[in-house]
């Protein structure tokens, strides 16, 4: 009875923690200058119309407690595109109290294989950042 006791919790938690939208673009913010996710950062993703160059917000939101937005975008709404995500690093930096030297970061990619699972990740410090294509 009270290993039940001590693992429900834990058993609940990764119930609803598999229960969360799936995307298969997803993202990670790290705070490398402090050693620690970067949370509440606002970002929005974007998709080039191909026929005027312009963007068309998909959407904006903040990243959770551990950095990441689950439901970034669906299957259904993910074509092969040019795609950009912008992040808020300076209004991030600034709720922290810090001064960033980058306003916002964008990312630029394009998706040609839409069946893919795309990992974009942005690891940030108040000076530099850098991102790769992650799995």
């Amino acid at each position: 009875f009270f290993v039940l006791q001590y693992y429900k919790p834990k058993l609940l938690t990764c119930d609803i923690q598999m229960a969360a939208p799936y995307s298969p673009l997803t993202t990670h913010v790290l705070n490398t200058g402090m050693g620690v996710p970067g949370a509440h950062m606002a970002l929005s993703l974007h998709r080039m119309d191909p026929s005027t160059s312009l963007w068309n917000l998909l959407t904006t939101g903040t990243t959770n407690d551990d950095g990441r937005f689950p439901g970034l975008i669906t299957r259904e709404n993910f074509t092969p595109e040019v795609y950009k995500m912008r992040f808020e690093t300076g209004q991030y930096w600034e709720s922290l109290g810090e001064t960033s030297f980058y306003p916002y970061v964008e990312i630029v990619f394009t998706i040609t294989d839409h069946s893919q699972k795309f990992h974009v990740p942005l690891l940030c410090s108040f000076f530099s950042y850098t991102t790769h294509r992650g799995s």
